[in-house]
């Protein structure tokens, strides 16, 4: 059964997290990471309007060899990051426990919340975290049939749902628009790119969740 885990961890505990630090008011999350050969690459989506500071910024890092643009979306970009030598931390700990990224974002500290597949690869990840000293702070732990017993959550983050139900409450998917992106970031207290992202990827994770689980009805 799927297990979920949710955590914290300072940006500078990390490597990924140390990289990307002191970016110029940039919303950071962690896509998805890739297992290439020795090599573990970490996917990013950064939303903003300073995106050569940015990309300027981690790519001068010691530790990156390449930071290539992959995709544009409005504010949005998304960065894949090569290293330098292979870092052996919490990336490598995800990676190792076939653990799948459900909500990865921060920039002093970040917020993880994963998936697992079962209670053995939680384990083998939370042996790593013990072995290598990584200080993550567990906020809880919870499995699929939990979820389920509360309702459909479609893997969305406190954040992507917030703001979702705020839209909805606001009359933003209304034709014409009751409300706009503006006047949500208002009330929400983020930016403009940040409420756009986060409906859009809510959206994308909602629409997967109920099209393709409903693939077999239309076979």
């Amino acid at each position: 059964m799927s297990v979920i885990l949710e955590f914290s961890i300072p940006a500078a505990e990390f490597q990924l997290g140390e990289v990307l630090s002191g970016s110029p008011d940039m919303h950071l999350e962690l896509e998805r990471i890739v297992p290439t050969g020795d090599m573990v690459m970490p996917f990013i989506w950064a939303t903003g309007d300073d995106h050569d500071t940015f990309a300027k910024m981690v790519r001068s890092h010691v530790r990156v060899r390449e930071f290539v643009e992959l995709d544009s979306l409005d504010e949005s970009k998304l960065y894949r990051i090569v290293w330098t030598e292979f870092p052996t931390d919490l990336i490598e700990g995800i990676s190792k426990a076939d653990a799948v990224i459900l909500e990865a974002h921060g920039d002093g500290e970040w917020v993880f919340r994963l998936r697992f597949p079962d209670h053995e690869r939680l384990t083998v990840f939370h042996n790593y975290v013990i072995k290598h000293d990584i200080p993550i702070t567990v906020e809880r732990t919870y499995t699929l049939t939990e979820t389920t017993e509360r309702g459909h959550r479609f893997d969305l983050s406190q954040e992507q749902r917030e703001a979702l139900v705020l839209a909805l409450d606001r009359g933003y998917f209304e034709t014409p628009s009751e409300t706009s992106l503006g006047e949500l970031a208002e009330e929400l207290g983020i930016s403009r790119q940040a409420v756009s992202t986060r409906i859009r990827h809510g959206n994308e994770k909602i629409l997967r969740g109920v099209l393709l689980s409903s693939d077999e009805m239309y076979e």
